[in-house]
C-alpha cells in the first residue's frame, strides 16, 4: 500500500515496540493528525473470542459521555402515535411503508434506523439491503423498541453500537481530534468498560489482547491493555 508523506512522517513519531499509556497515546494522536478536517479518533480492540461460535459473540451499545462529535441522521419506522413521538424527539426522518419503498429504490440518506416492533413485518423486507450496510434495526442493538423518545435522545447524544468482526476485533469511534484528551479518555474508558461487561462466559484466556487508537488518517498507536482493564475494574 502506498502511503502519503504525512502518514510516513507520523509513523516515525510512534514507537512500535512500546505499549503506550492511554493519555499519552491520545495526546500523540492529536499531535500527528494534520488533516485539514476534524478527524475521527478510533479504537480497535482485539478480543480473545472466536466469533464463529454463537456463545462467543460480542455485541452491544454504549453511550459515550461526550458523544462522537458527529451529528447522526436518525430514521424511524413507526405508525400512529409513535410517529408524533419520534418527530417530537428529534428524528430526522419518520415514516412507514413509503420509506421501505424509497430504500428499495436505492435511497440511503440516513446514518441509523430505528423501528417500533409493530413495524418489523414491513421493515423485514429490507434485511438484505440494510443488513450488509449495518443499518438494519435490531433488538440486540436497541434499535427495535417502543421507547422511541429515549432511544432517539441517546443516539443523538452519542450512543454507538459495537460488534466483534470475523477477525475477533471490535472497532469504534470515540470522538474527534479536536476533543480534549480528558474527553477522549473518558469516552475510551466508557467503551472499554462496555466491552469488559460484554465478555462472553465461554471466552477463555486473555480477553482484551490488544488495544490501539488512531485517527482517520494516522497510523495506529498501541495501548497497554492491562492499563485499560485496570481502569475499568
Amino acid at each position: 500500500m502506498k502511503r502519503s508523506k504525512a502518514y510516513k512522517g507520523a509513523a516515525t513519531r510512534i514507537d512500535r515496540t512500546k505499549l503506550y499509556d492511554p493519555a499519552e497515546a491520545l495526546s500523540l494522536i492529536k499531535e500527528i493528525s494534520t488533516a485539514k478536517f476534524d478527524e475521527t479518533v478510533e479504537v480497535h480492540v482485539k478480543l480473545g473470542v472466536d466469533p464463529r461460535h454463537a456463545d462467543q459473540q460480542v455485541r452491544g451499545t454504549v453511550s459515550l459521555p461526550h458523544g462522537t462529535g458527529k451529528t447522526r441522521k436518525v430514521l424511524v419506522f413507526a405508525k400512529g402515535e409513535k410517529v408524533k413521538e419520534a418527530e417530537a424527539a428529534g428524528a430526522d426522518i419518520v415514516g412507514g411503508e413509503e420509506l421501505v419503498e424509497k430504500i428499495q429504490g436505492g435511497w440511503f440518506d440516513f446514518d441509523i434506523a430505528v423501528a417500533t416492533p409493530d413495524m418489523m413485518g414491513v421493515v423485514g423486507k429490507l434485511g438484505k439491503i440494510l443488513g450488509p450496510r449495518g443499518l438494519m434495526p435490531n433488538p440486540k442493538a436497541g434499535t427495535v423498541t417502543f421507547d422511541i423518545e429515549r432511544t432517539i435522545n441517546e443516539l443523538k447524544a452519542g450512543r454507538i453500537e459495537y460488534r466483534v468482526d470475523k477477525n475477533s476485533i471490535v472497532h469504534a469511534p470515540i470522538g474527534r481530534v479536536s476533543f480534549d484528551i480528558e474527553k477522549l479518555q473518558e469516552n475510551l474508558n466508557a467503551f472499554a468498560g462496555a466491552l469488559i461487561k460484554a465478555k462472553p462466559a465461554a471466552a477463555k484466556g486473555t480477553y482484551m489482547r490488544s488495544v490501539s487508537v488512531c485517527s482517520t488518517m494516522s497510523p495506529g498507536i498501541r495501548i497497554n491493555p492491562l492499563v485499560i482493564m485496570a481502569a475499568n475494574k
